[in-house]
């Protein structure tokens, strides 16, 4: 089953080895390493190419290697080079081309740019020397020649100014003068002596000018050495001289002095431009290089001097360095330095080039280099920097990254050059190992043999055969063969084709690498006769040993025996023969064992075989000793020595070597001489110390080396080994020196001893107990004092002067101080330190005593003792932490060391600073100054000697302090030019010669304020835009404000004018570093105007600011070009002419003009139109379509934009020849006739007057004939031709101008078959919607054809709108949009059929536009127009209608290309219809949907009371100013007021205009009035009451009509249980009161719905929707209002109930004209549900209003409509401990009646039932609150209905105050109705109470004191979630003249109107929310459950009533605030 698989496999592995071998044989044809190397470079660029823009420039870059290297240009940052087109290219053989280029095309990073070519092939990489291009664009340039000031005597130097970017190419060639003499530059060298002098720089010397030169002028000619152009100076120079008036003395111009830099073999001058009289002369000096040594400059034919100016010839390197020019003359010198850089070109070279290191191994590589100068030295390893910058490069140990092309880098700043070399790997190495060998084998003749060999190693080693010691070569029959394995190991084989018995031997298979050879061998043995291989001549050395083996074959062999001379072996004790043939001969002789040897060998048979070995016997070289003579020679001598070989074959080679180093010939003093074959000479001229050592001549030949070795010994002066050194020793101790020398002789080494304390004068040691010398050594013992002194050490051995060292030795004695009593002071308090410095011999202990007792650090932790080691001792410290009084005492210090003692003493004075100043007062203080006085503090023991006065600004840190200083005698002074407004810290402190004191306290002053002195800064004046401008500015430097900067003024005015400053006030911005900045806006379109700008401080203003000027921004021109006119010039072309628009009108700089043309009827296609730019005032336009109309606009344009168009003209193009006609047709008729058909020209290029149909007979000479038809007619019936003769046909148009190009030849044949073909074309009709199309289709044919249409793919069948002509036509009638398609017509008859394809494009009206509201404000709207996407024709425009609410439809055309329009002008605060409809040019078409949307702005917002009203005793005033507009701006307001107890209003005024005060007169004192104002804007109209009391005649308050016992919950109820017999009757009759009035409302209900009715302001909102899918959203909303209408108050009362609107409820929504028919009719019933009957009398409240017996599933126990629920002006956060005091007032009836506006606050038992809760009177406890807040932080608006209220007659007047209790959200109204108050998000701001304002002024925020305003208790009924005791006890009430801001005295209503529909609402809490006040008792705390169910059985409403109404008898409402 594996069968195929193995076979597969041994094939595949058989495969895979014939393809290593045969690879293997290709490696060892091509070894790696033969002929592969890296990149190197053949040519490479230069360092510089200059060249012009118009040659442009080929740079060349060639390398070599193998294989071929990659040429790549790089920049110098190593990125590659691309192609730029036009610009650069890089060829295919690697050149780098800058084509010619223009100079609008230069580009820097392409022609100024360094590059590089980097060369790499796989070895490497290489980079060449940096190139710089430079690319010179020809541009035009002048030089001029300079005049130049000399003094007359002195050399002058005439220049000329070349412009300093063509410098570097451009050199002046010669100068000329006007006589027209040339002076040339390169000649200068044969004119040294001559007047006039061309410096190699170019400049002009002339040399001693006189009065004569100043006539001169001179002017230069200059070459561009790139593009070759000469040319003269503009200017001609002159010399002005100078007559000297006095002796001067020289002066130099150091301008002239740069560094020179000059090319090597170059010339250079150096100048020295020196003017002085008498004239000066000149001496040059050059330094001597890196010293300030100079030497005088050799003047010679290559150096001169031409008076000041050095000159040198072909200047070299060496002449580089710092020159030195001195000037003198007989009044004074001069000098001055100059240095000059000779260069010479940069070359390197690496040695060596290439090296192959072995793994491990070091490399180096040394870069050599010439040039100069060299800055820098690099080196790269394949084109990356390797940070060497040396110029040796060593690699310590090569690893196999090493390996690749190094390169070495030189630079300087003008040049570069580079080398590279080769790093090749070598490897370390494994020996080889023979791994499997073949085996000794014995077999018959005939077949082939195959031996196999398999090594490894590293290197991987080669493998060779041998046969008996002799190697064998491939041949016919050995074949040798070798392939490396894939681990690396070598198979060799040997095959051997049919094998002879003559093949058998001892076959070896040898491996060898470079790193060592392995073996091995076996034999083969072969059958047959015996056989002996030929054996070759054997040479061996005499005296070694001869072993060979008889090269025998054949198998078996019986013996083999050696003989010599016919002898067999051996014959003597050397020899020794083997039976496997081999012979071994010991320590050979020539003369015994130089002979011819045979071997024999036998095999059984007797068969036998015969070979011979000569054996030659070589001699080794014996040599001769030598010597250089017994005794040392000299240095200096000559010595000699003979090597002489007498012994050994020839050739020899006979060496040297001195200590083992080989002698070379010629160096180190050696000479040597081959005398003849045998003999040596080694020669040395003069011996020094390095030619002493053994000496060894060696002599080698084949056979051997012999060598002999003989020393020289040479004299040398004495050396120092050890040379001795100052020493120090401690005095007693035992001293020794050392002083060691070699030399040859061994020098002899002795001591002297200097006489005196100085060098100088030596004397013998004397020999005494103490002092001795050994060898060399100097041994003192015991040393003392008197042994300290200089010491002479002297070693000589004969040879020379001999050596000598000077010593110092000292002896180290006992410590001294140098100062034994000193006295130091200290400050106490601070750290001290005493030191005493004890001189002597170290180690020293030092001790300190204090008053003579021993001072201990570890007693007091204030000591410390530290130690300092010197140099010449040792310092001893004593630190005191703090100084004290205790601390003045003695202090000694006693110093110890090894050789004795001393001690110094140190009296220390402790003193202090003084007290610090006190009693610091203030005498008096001014804006900038203060008087000071103090008390004088303790002095500290040491005399005051100044007081310093400290001064800081408060938030100063005290480290930046002002000082001032006051003699230590006075205690009063003023401290001066301080800051205004300023607020300082000042303080005082004394001081002494010691130091200073603390500081007293600090004094706070502040000073007056001033007005700034300092104007604002960094004013910056920016445009915005064409109508404002940015003012930015930061403040004046906080110095200069004098005070608090409170704003600025910032003023500006037209620039230019003499108009005063138009001022605006900003305030200040507090934040730190901020700019402040204003917009100036509604200025003029591109005017300048100035700004100045000053700060102010309450003291006033500072400064006016420098005035800064700046320019609107530039507007578009506001008029078209005026005289816009057209001329037709040609067919083609037309002249549009215009005249620019007023400038004035222009806003800005006109820069062109653009005429906007296109063909008329594609006008209203933007994308057909063209623009054409001008600058000037007429263009012609080109390029026209032949007689056509054009359309033609002229708009002005500036940096603004375009500005306004002109009207458009019309101009029409000249009339052309028509075109070909477009297609013709020729159709058989009949057998003589032929219909041509033909369709009219593409471009008619005018009106086609008629046609002409060409017709001939084909083939014959016959003329042509024409028949002209008039331009309708599209066919002709060419009659009488001949039957089947071909007939040619072809048509032309013609217009006025003449007749056009012929159409294509057609040709036809009459004939008897007329097949049915149709003469009409493919074409397409447009056809405009509603009219009628006709498409034609005329057909021939034989007999008639059919013909049938159809349209759009669908057989045609006739209808009232389509039908069929005669003539085969289809005719449609009034087409619309639906008829556009394609429409075929077909013909067929018995012969053909035939068909044509029609397409109808139909142009209609467009269909309606998208329109989206994208922005709105107070008095206008921005709407987007998008025409509809299944428009065909193009769009001319759109006309917007708009009208508002109760206005007329208006109208605005829009043009097609403004995505947004403005609609301006609106009402303010007012709904809008919107809809659009587009027009084109088939008429206008259907209109958009319509857009429902409001202006910005709400109705007027209440102002705070206070600021609106001021009483006096007789009358009020009325502050307009005071209301806030709510955006739109006020009309007027409605004045009335009445006493408080009447009902009936008087109206004082019905137009009061809202900027005015107005003031009610004819008041009474001292009595209460109501007041009602109605505010009216565009928006609507808000009514406010407010109650107010005049003041008395003398001023005073009135209290209030009556205050309230303060009553407990217990009192309350106490009072309603005894008086039972009063509340029951008065609850029964109110029951039946009420029942009664239920009863009048159902009647009344009945009646006439229409009566009364009268609607104010009715609105229709948007969000007039109810999600009916939330079941929860009327309990989120609490109240949703539907559709409001609203009642018009009753003039004089407070009436308004439920009746009157119910009774208006039926025709309402049709009998109204301003009720909107659009809306759904059935909008209220899809805002209520279903009514569920209402079982019994809720709460027996229910007075009659139908609607209100209904409730909602689920609504049970929410409250009726119109019951009192207001929320005054509370937040949620309200603390209950803040709750205002509140009081109650009698109703004006006496009686109860309705309560307006209870906001839900549930009253504490025993308070008054029906009261009115004023603002701020809520006192609910925090927990009981069921508030919700708005999404965004909005507060919602929520009702929050009080059950003993809940009375419908009240919905009308309750509904007043309603809306004030709203807060929105998020700019949403919560009712979500569409009643202008409750909907539109218009009126209510985002974030932010409509109505905020109320509350704004003196409250800080609104209602502070009670949290935040809002909806406050969502669902809770007063204390309904408070089980227990209900809420805190009120606060007393307040007096009447309590703070405005704590009770506000105004009730006030936005108008006396209700919402219809908010009576038809059941609305209030859902659930059971509390809907029941729970009854103080706990016996009476029933659930709501409970209660209703008492309710249904009639129970608890009389007993609630009774608590309820029993307390609130005789009791309304006070000082009611609606929100």
């Amino acid at each position: 089953m594996n069968m195929p698989n193995k076979r597969l496999k041994w094939l595949m592995l058989f495969a895979a080895v014939a393809l290593i071998a045969g690879g293997s044989q290709t490696l060892a044809a091509n070894p790696p390493d033969a002929d592969q190397k890296g990149p190197v470079f053949l040519k490479e660029p230069t360092n510089r190419i200059d060249f012009s823009n118009s040659t442009g420039a080929e740079i060349e870059c060639k390398a070599s290697g193998n294989p071929m290297p990659e040429i790549i240009w790089i920049r110098s940052d190593g990125t590659a080079v691309g192609d730029v087109p036009g610009l650069r290219q890089i060829s295919s053989d690697g050149k780098l081309v800058f084509p010619p280029f223009r100079a609008e095309d230069y580009r820097q990073e392409v022609h100024a740019q360094v590059y590089a070519c980097l060369a790499r092939n796989q070895f490497g990489s290489i980079i060449s020397r940096d190139v710089h291009v430079r690319a010179v664009v020809s541009q035009f340039y002048i030089t001029e020649a300079e005049n130049e000031y000399v003094i007359k005597g002195n050399a002058a130097v005439v220049k000329c100014k070349i412009p300093s970017f063509v410098a570097d190419f451009v050199q002046v060639e010669a100068w000329l003068d006007e006589e027209g003499m040339e002076l040339w530059r390169n000649n200068a060298t044969t004119a040294y002596d001559g007047k006039y002098l061309v410096l190699p720089s170019g400049e002009l010397h002339i040399r001693e000018v006189g009065p004569e030169d100043g006539y001169k002028s001179y002017q230069c000619r200059t070459k561009h050495r790139l593009t070759g152009e000469t040319r003269l100076s503009a200017t001609k120079g002159r010399l002005v001289i100078t007559e000297p008036v006095s002796s001067s003395p020289p002066k130099i111009n150091a301008l002239t002095y740069k560094p020179n830099i000059v090319e090597s073999m170059a010339s250079t001058a150096i100048l020295c431009p020196a003017q002085g009289y008498p004239a000066p002369s000149f001496r040059w000096y050059k330094f001597i290089e890196g010293t300030t040594r100079k030497q005088a400059v050799v003047l010679n034919d290559r150096v001169k001097q031409v008076s000041g100016t050095l000159i040198i010839k072909d200047a070299v390197v060496d002449d580089s360095g710092k020159y030195l020019c001195v000037v003198n003359n007989s009044v004074g010198g001069e000098s001055v330095e100059t240095v000059l850089t000779v260069t010479a070109p940069l070359s390197a070279k690496i040695d060596p080039p290439t090296q192959t290191v072995d793994f491990g191994r070091p490399a180096v590589f040394t870069c050599q280099y010439t040039g100069n100068p060299i800055k820098t030295v690099s080196w790269m390893k394949d084109g990356k920097a390797i940070g060497h910058s040396e110029p040796v490069l060593r690699i310590e140990s090569v690893k196999k990254e090493d390996k690749g092309m190094y390169q070495c880098f030189i630079r300087n700043d003008q040049e570069s050059a580079e080398a590279s070399a080769e790093l090749k790997l070598g490897g370390r190495f494994d020996p080889p190992v023979i791994r499997q060998a073949f085996q000794e084998e014995t077999m018959e003749p005939g077949p082939s043999v195959f031996l196999k060999c398999v090594a490894g190693g590293n290197p991987t080693p080669e493998i060779s055969w041998e046969l008996d010691g002799k190697k064998i070569a491939n041949n016919d029959r050995y074949q040798v063969g070798q392939y490396v394995t894939v681990n690396g190991d070598v198979v060799s084989y040997l095959n051997i084709t049919s094998v002879h018995a003559n093949d058998g031997g001892l076959y070896k298979c040898i491996a060898k690498s470079k790193v060592g050879v392995a073996e091995h061998s076996a034999k083969l043995n072969v059958y047959g006769l015996p056989y002996i291989r030929q054996m070759e001549k054997k040479a061996i050395v005499a005296g070694e040993t001869l072993i060979v083996t008889c090269p025998v074959a054949g198998y078996p062999i019986d013996s083999i025996v050696w003989e010599r001379d016919n002898r067999a072996l051996p014959i003597n004790r050397k020899q020794k023969v083997f039976p496997n043939g081999t012979l071994i001969i010991e320590n050979v002789e020539r003369n015994s064992d130089q002979a011819t040897y045979t071997c024999v060998a036998k095999n059984q048979e007797g068969y036998s075989a015969r070979g011979s070995l000569e054996v030659q016997v070589m001699v080794p070289p014996q040599v001769l000793p030598f010597s250089f003579g017994e005794s040392a020679a000299d240095v200096g001598d000559i010595a000699s020595a003979n090597c002489v070989v007498p012994k050994g074959d020839l050739p020899l080679e006979i060496r040297w070597s001195l200590n083992s180093a080989p002698i070379i010939n010629g160096e180190n003093g050696f000479t040597l001489m081959r005398m003849n074959k045998r003999t040596s000479l080694l020669n040395i001229d003069s011996l020094n110390a390095f030619h002493r050592g053994v000496y060894k001549c060696i002599a080698t030949n084949p056979a051997g080396t012999s060598e002999y070795v003989a020393e020289l010994q040479v004299n040398v002066p004495p050396r120092w080994i050890l040379e001795p050194t100052d020493k120090a020793f401690a005095q007693g101790s035992d001293a020794k020196v050392e002083c060691k020398a070699d030399g040859f002789p061994k020098p002899q080494v002795t001591w002297k001893k200097a006489v005196g304390d100085t060098p100088g004068e030596y004397k013998d040691l004397k020999k005494s107990d103490n002092i001795r010398v050994e060898e060399g050594t100097l041994h003192v013992d015991n040393i003392q004092k008197t042994n300290e002194g200089y010491y002479l050490c002297e070693a000589i051995n004969g040879i020379g002067s001999g050596l000598s060292a000077v010593i110092m030795i000292s002896v180290q004695a006992p410590p001294e101080f140098t100062e034994k009593l000193r006295n130091q002071t200290a400050r106490r308090g601070e750290p001290a330190v005493l030191q005493c410095e004890a001189k002597g011999e170290k180690p020293i202990g030092i001790l300190w005593n204090m008053n003579n007792m021993r001072l201990d650090p570890k007693n007091d932790n204030r000591y410390t003792i530290r130690e300092e080691i010197l140099s010449t001792g040792v310092m001893s410290s004593l630190s005191i932490k703090r100084t004290e009084r205790s601390d003045s005492a003695l202090f000694t210090c006693v110093a110890t060391n090894a050789f004795g003692s001393d001690d110094a003493s140190i009296n220390m004075i402790v003193q202090e600073v003084p007290e610090m100043p006190y009693a610091l007062k203030v005498l008096d203080k001014s804006g900038r100054s203060v008087q000071l006085s103090w008390a004088q503090p303790y002095d500290g023991n040491s005399p005051l000697d100044r007081y310093i006065i400290e001064f800081k600004r408060s938030r100063a840190s005290w480290s930046e302090i002002d000082r001032v200083i006051v003699p230590g005698h006075t205690t009063e002074a003023q401290v001066q030019k301080l800051s205004p407004a300023t607020t300082y810290n000042i303080r005082i402190v004394a001081e002494n010669a010691i130091g200073t004191s603390q500081s007293s306290e600090a004094v706070t002053i502040i000073t007056a304020e001033e007005a700034p002195s300092g104007k604002p800064q960094n004013i910056k004046v920016e445009p915005v835009n064409q109508t404002t401008m940015r003012v930015t500015w930061k403040p004046p430097p906080r110095t200069e404000w004098n005070g608090e900067i409170l704003g600025y003024y910032v003023g500006y005015k037209l620039s230019n004018t003499n108009s005063s400053y138009v001022f605006e006030t900003i305030n200040f911005i507090t934040e730190e570093g901020k700019e402040h900045n204003l917009e100036l806006q509604n200025l003029r379109v591109y005017t300048q105007y100035s700004v100045v700008i000053q700060a102010f401080n309450k003291i006033g203003a500072g400064p006016l600011s420098e005035e800064e000027k700046q320019f609107t921004a530039e507007g578009t021109p506001s008029q078209p070009p005026s005289d816009t006119a057209c001329t037709t010039l040609t067919s083609q072309t037309i002249r549009v002419g215009w005249v620019s628009p007023p400038l004035e009108s222009a806003n800005g700089v006109i820069k062109t003009y653009k005429v906007v043309y296109a063909p008329s009827d594609e006008w209203y296609d933007e994308t057909k139109r063209h623009y054409k730019k001008t600058a000037s005032s007429d263009t012609v336009l080109h390029g026209l379509k032949k007689y056509t109309n054009y359309t033609m606009q002229v708009l002005a344009t500036t940096a603004g934009g375009d500005g306004v168009r002109s009207v458009p003209i019309h101009c029409q193009t000249e009339p052309d020849v028509p075109e070909a006609p477009t297609d013709v047709k020729a159709l058989v008729m009949g057998n003589a006739a032929i219909l041509v058909s033909w369709r009219p020209p593409a471009q008619p290029n005018g009106i086609i007057t008629q046609y002409t149909v060409y017709s001939k007979a084909e083939g014959a000479e016959t003329e042509t004939k024409t028949q002209k038809v008039p331009h309708y007619q599209m066919s002709f019936e060419a009659t009488e031709l001949e039957k089947n003769k071909p007939y040619e046909f072809w048509v032309t148009a013609s217009t006025t101008i003449g007749e056009g190009q012929q159409s294509k030849s057609i040709v036809a044949m009459p004939s008897d078959q007329v097949p049915a073909k149709i003469a009409s074309f493919d074409d397409t009709f447009t056809a405009t919607f509603k009219e009628d199309a006709k498409m034609p289709c005329l057909a021939v044919g034989a007999p008639q054809p059919e013909i049938t249409w159809k349209i759009k793919g669908v057989e045609f069948s006739a209808n009232d709108r389509m039908r069929l002509l005669p003539d085969g036509s289809l005719l449609i009638k009034s087409v619309n949009r639906q008829d556009a398609g394609d429409y075929s017509c077909h013909a067929e008859n018995s012969i053909a059929k035939d068909s044509i394809t029609h397409k109808l494009i139909v142009l209609a009206p467009p269909q309606s536009p998208h329109v989206t509201l994208s922005a709105t404000t107070t008095d206008a709207l921005t709407v987007k127009l998008k025409p509809h996407e299944g428009d065909t024709a193009p769009l001319h425009g759109y006309t917007l209608h708009y009208k508002p609410e109760f206005g007329e439809w208006e109208t605005s055309e829009v043009s097609v290309d403004s995505q947004k329009h403005n609609i301006e002008g609106l009402l303010c605060g007012s709904r809008y219809q919107v809809y659009a409809t587009g027009f084109n040019n088939i008429g206008a078409g259907e209109a958009s949907d319509i857009l429902n949307t409001r202006t910005k702005g709400q109705k007027p917002k209440l102002p705070e009371k206070p600021r609106f009203i001021e009483v006096s005793s007789n009358s009020v005033s009325l502050h307009f100013k005071a209301w806030k507009d709510g955006g739109c701006p006020m009309s007027h307001f409605v004045v009335e007021s009445k006493k408080r107890d009447q009902i009936e209003w008087n109206q004082i005024s019905n137009n009061v205009k809202p900027d005015n005060n107005y003031v009610v007169l004819d008041l009474e004192p001292a009595t209460w009035y109501n007041l009602r104002i109605t505010a009216h804007n565009s928006a609507g109209f808000t009514v406010a009451e407010y109650d107010f009391a005049t003041l008395t005649v003398t001023g005073g308050t009135i209290a209030p009509s009556r205050d309230l016992p303060e009553l407990s919950a217990e009192d309350t109820i106490r009072i309603i249980l005894s008086n039972l017999n009063l509340v029951v009757p008065v609850v029964a009759a109110l029951l039946v009161i009420i029942i009664a009035i239920i009863v009048i409302c159902i009647l009344r209900s009945k009646g006439n719905h229409h009566k009364d009715d009268v609607v104010y302001n009715q609105t229709m909102g948007p969000g007039a929707t109810l999600d009916k899918r939330r079941p929860d959203l009327r309990d989120e909303l609490g109240y949703i209002a539907p559709p409001n209408r609203k009642l018009p108050p009753v003039p004089g009362s407070n009436y308004n109930t439920c009746d009157r609107i119910k009774r208006g409820r039926g025709g309402m929504r049709s009998n109204h004209s301003t009720w909107d028919p659009r809306r759904n009719p059935n909008l209220y019933e899809e805002l209520k549900a279903p009514p569920v009957p209402m079982h019994g009398n809720h709460y027996g409240h229910a007075h009659g209003n139908v609607e209100c017996h209904y409730r909602h599933p689920g609504m049970e126990d929410e409250i009726c409509p119109y019951a009192t629920f207001h929320l005054l002006g509370f937040r949620e956060e309200m603390d209950p401990t803040k709750a205002m005091n509140f009081q109650t007032f009698p109703h004006q009836n006496g009686h109860t009646g309705p309560v307006p506006g209870h906001a839900g606050t549930m009253l504490p038992p025993g308070h008054p039932g029906h009261v009115h809760s004023r603002s701020g009177s809520q006192s609910m406890p925090r927990a009981n609150r069921y508030q919700r807040k708005n999404s965004q932080g909005g507060q919602s608006s929520i009702y929050t209905p009080a059950p003993e209220y809940d009375d419908p007659a009240n919905c009308a007047e309750e509904d007043q105050y309603r809306r004030y209790t709203r807060v929105n959200s998020q700019g949403g109204s919560l009712y979500s109705g569409p009643g202008p108050e409750y909907d539109d998000p218009a009126n209510c701001a985002p974030e932010e109470d409509q109505y905020g304002s109320q509350y704004g002024g003196p409250y800080g925020q609104p209602y502070d004191h009670y949290g935040s305003r809002g909806s406050m208790g969502r669902r809770s009924i007063g204390s309904a979630r408070n089980p227990g005791n209900g809420s805190p006890e009120p606060p007393p009430p307040p007096p009447r003249n309590h703070d405005m801001s704590n009770s506000s005295f105004n009730d006030s209503k936005e108008s006396n109107e209700i919402s219809e529909a908010e009576c038809d609402r059941d609305h209030g809490p859902r659930g059971n929310y509390g809907a029941v006040k729970r009854s103080p008792q706990p016996k009476d705390q029933r659930t709501t459950e409970e209660m209703r169910k008492l309710i249904e059985r009639n129970e608890t409403g009389p007993k609630q009533l009774q608590l309820q109404q029993a307390n609130g008898a005789g009791f309304t409402a006070y000082d009611t605030m609606a929100v």
